[in-house]
């Protein structure tokens, strides 16, 4: 699995969150919600330092990472994290392309 994170999906973070250099954000499973990973969960977001991280990446002084306990969601696909300025919104999509 890998994690990507666009640019402007980095300055959304920074600016809905507050963000400063040096801070971790965290994407993790949560029961319930809109996703396509898996069937009835969901991805959600927490400014949070790691504990344990599968894959990270870090960019413009953010690191962006999901736990091990949570790989299982993205069944050895790749996510990709971008903004979306039609939407003015975070879309997360896996290795085909599909939005979540």
């Amino acid at each position: 699995m890998k994690l990507e994170i666009s640019d402007k999906a980095v300055e959304w973070f920074k600016s809905e969150f507050e963000l400063e250099g040096g801070e971790s954000v965290q994407l993790y499973v949560r029961y319930g919600g809109c996703g396509n990973f898996q069937s009835g969960f969901s991805l959600a977001v927490a400014k949070k330092e790691p504990d344990d991280p599968a894959v990270s990446e870090e960019k413009n002084g953010i690191t962006f990472y999901v736990e091990k306990k949570d790989e299982w969601y993205f069944d050895d696909k790749d996510l990709k994290v971008a903004f979306n300025e039609d939407t003015d919104e975070i879309e997360y999509l896996h290795e085909t392309g599909e939005k979540q």
